[in-house]
């Protein structure tokens, strides 16, 4: 079976054999104070500096999933209040979820802005220019949701103070594991701020990893399997001409030899379109049969969410996919239009 969903999604094969070996070697029997794990701590982190272009003083941690990274910029990071610009259902939901911690009213000061750097319900994007006219007009802390988009395609790291994204996308790994990306700026709010009453308060995170260690029993075999992933994968500058070029690829196929399908973009502003994560609109009946036809032939497509659940289908362009199933797609697409 061939998978587009946009996350969990395609999980590199080599996956498969690192599982293997954690296991073979006992990798996933240490103990998370051990050398042997801290060293695996250690080199997840350089590779990532290393690999993704991350600036030296911004500092890394691991959680479980991005949905804790939204609990922990809102309890860690945020004074008051936080701001969420959103064009989706993930960073409304954020926007929920951190106002349950502090909650917005009238008279209180916004000192974070949350954005969603790639929506995965809708397949928009912030782009670094846009994110760049925030920073220049936001004078406090920028979180950023790159769930979808971190390990896929370049970032002007210094436009945020918090990066974070979950693994199980264009990581190419099985969900479980979260990177948590953070500024010096933003340490120091956490250090004026001053909360250290839960497992994942960032002061609390930041002194068990500036020692490479973890507040609590973390995901180990994630963080080795995210090292060995890192090892294999080229540069984040070379991933990314590829994930745009792909989804060039996609916008022209779906604009020009698929004109005369009952499918048609979603968003039909190029300004904003995912790299990542290709919306394609229908009726909901031809929806619904593509899909079906999709999964009979061996390809799973990626249901609609929220608004557009019934009437878009989408299509994950992660690093993992091979382009011959990109190919693959292509072809069933163009035939199951005839």
């Amino acid at each position: 079976m061939i998978t587009f969903y946009p996350g969990p999604s395609k999980v590199y094969p080599q996956v498969a054999d690192y599982a293997a070996q954690a296991v073979r070697e006992g990798i996933v029997s240490q103990n998370h104070r051990s050398v042997g794990f801290m060293d695996v701590v250690k080199e997840t982190i350089q590779l990532l500096h290393e690999k993704l272009n991350v600036p030296s003083d911004y500092h890394i941690a691991f959680v479980s999933s991005a949905t804790e990274c939204w609990e922990i910029v809102a309890q860690s990071l945020t004074i008051e209040t936080s701001s969420h610009p959103y064009t989706g259902a993930f960073g409304k939901k954020w926007m929920e979820y951190a106002h349950r911690i502090k909650p917005s009213g009238n008279g209180q000061n916004e000192d974070v802005l949350c954005v969603v750097q790639n929506e995965t319900s809708n397949g928009t994007q912030v782009r670094m220019e846009a994110l760049a006219q925030y920073r220049q007009q936001f004078s406090g802390l920028i979180a950023v949701d790159a769930v979808s988009s971190m390990a896929g395609v370049t970032f002007d790291w210094p436009l945020a103070d918090v990066w974070f994204a979950s693994v199980q996308k264009c990581f190419g790994l099985p969900a479980g594991l979260a990177v948590f990306i953070y500024s010096p700026a933003a340490l120091e709010r956490a250090q004026q701020i001053g909360e250290n009453a839960h497992y994942n308060s960032l002061l609390f995170m930041h002194e068990n990893f500036s020692k490479f260690q973890t507040p609590y029993t973390p995901n180990g075999l994630g963080i080795y399997c995210l090292m060995r992933v890192l090892q294999q994968v080229p540069p984040i500058a070379e991933v990314d001409v590829i994930t745009r070029q792909r989804a060039a690829d996609w916008y022209a196929f779906f604009e020009y030899e698929m004109s005369d399908s009952p499918f048609q973009l979603l968003i039909t502003d190029p300004a904003v379109r995912s790299d990542t994560v290709i919306a394609v609109e229908g009726a909901e009946a031809d929806i619904k049969a593509v899909k079906v036809a999709a999964q009979q032939a061996g390809i799973t497509l990626g249901n609609g969410y929220g608004d557009w659940k019934y009437t878009t289908f989408r299509i994950a362009n992660f690093p993992a996919i091979a382009q011959k199933e990109i190919e693959t797609l292509m072809q069933f697409l163009l035939s199951s239009q005839q």
